[in-house]
């Protein structure tokens, strides 16, 4: 995985990992979340790997927009 920069500095994600189709998350209470093209679309996953990438508004999009609407939660 690689280390979120977390720009905003107010961030509960740690870490992702970007697929073709998915994105991973790390939060910082050690619970990993997949988002994929079946939840929450891959459209939202798009954006949600340009935030990953760029550092910034990645937990604030998901607790506005994606919020459960996730694939699969594991620790």
């Amino acid at each position: 995985m690689e280390r979120y920069q977390n720009r905003g500095g107010n961030s509960g994600i740690v870490a992702f990992a970007i697929t073709e189709d998915s994105i991973t998350l790390k939060f910082k209470d050690g619970w990993h979340y997949i988002y994929n093209a079946v939840r929450p679309g891959q459209t939202d996953v798009t954006l949600m790997k340009a935030m990953a990438k760029s550092g910034s508004g990645l937990h604030a999009f998901i607790n506005r927009k994606i919020q459960n609407n996730y694939f699969h939660k594991f620790h």
